[in-house]
């Protein structure tokens, strides 16, 4: 079984959507569940988990209703506004449907070192274990220490790194990186997802063989019991097809034992985001 762990869904519109760099015109377009169900169709994927583009109650919403209307959506990770003294209302409100799973801020936006650390973000953070909810980070490779710091202080809520927080793999910088990443991965309620890298390589020139330190430095911090499989899909379509980073992805893991490999590409997503 495949659960991929990461994706995105939008309607394209240059206003939300100017991240997108001009030469990835590719994914300038819409990608809505029949173009991502073709793609999981054709490689095997059994179901996935739908994460928020859009820092928007009504991307939270949206995503709900497609996950109600499709069922190989098994989860979503939606956008709450978590330092709102109107956090529990909203709470109430989304997490009353079972398949939101996880709540998610663009922290890596975000120009205040320190923002992670901001009490009225921590008060959100700690509502979440309160409706069983995942928190998934999103920062760059110079927030690592800002996130550990953030973690310590919330030691019974469950994380998971976005995109192993995104190293300098264009520039084949693993430190400080590897330092700050393993002090993470040493952080039991920490878990890491296995997305995201041929974008943070150069998409348009990657090689397997310069995304395997980094592989290897995320198996050794985190272990095959707290990482996950994703795509980030469509963003990876910049410089992977989704079949190909499937078969990336198990070119890495080939060495680890069958239920290794099983726990990584299904059943951590199933404990990690109680699907």
């Amino acid at each position: 079984m495949i659960i991929d762990t990461h994706h995105h869904f939008w309607k394209y519109n240059l206003e939300e959507f100017g991240w997108i760099p001009e030469d990835w015109k590719n994914i300038q377009r819409d990608f809505l569940p029949s173009d991502l169900e073709e793609a999981m169709r054709s490689a095997g994927v059994d179901g996935v988990i739908s994460v928020q583009a859009r820092q928007t109650l009504a991307e939270t919403r949206w995503l709900l209703e497609l996950a109600d209307k499709h069922a190989f959506i098994q989860g979503v990770v939606g956008w709450v506004p978590l330092a709102s003294p109107s956090l529990r209302d909203e709470l109430d409100l989304h997490a009353a449907n079972k398949k939101l799973r996880g709540v998610r801020h663009v922290v890596q936006g975000e120009s205040d070192p320190e923002f992670l650390l901001r009490p009225a973000f921590e008060a959100g953070i700690r509502a979440l274990r309160e409706y069983g909810l995942a928190y998934d980070i999103l920062i760059f490779e110079h927030q690592l220490e800002q996130a550990i710091r953030f973690v310590d202080r919330h030691p019974e809520q469950l994380f998971i790194v976005d995109h192993i927080a995104k190293p300098k793999i264009a520039e084949g910088l693993l430190e400080p990186w590897s330092k700050w990443f393993r002090a993470l991965g040493q952080r039991e309620n920490v878990a890491c997802k296995l997305s995201g890298m041929v974008t943070e390589a150069d998409p348009k020139n990657w090689a397997p063989e310069s995304l395997a330190p980094y592989f290897d430095v995320a198996l050794e911090a985190f272990g095959p019991q707290r990482l996950l499989y994703g795509t980030d899909w469509p963003v990876c379509l910049a410089g992977v097809s989704y079949n190909h980073w499937l078969a990336t992805v198990r070119a890495a893991l080939k060495d680890l034992s069958e239920p290794e490999q099983s726990a990584i590409f299904a059943g951590n997503a199933k404990k990690y985001y109680s699907l």
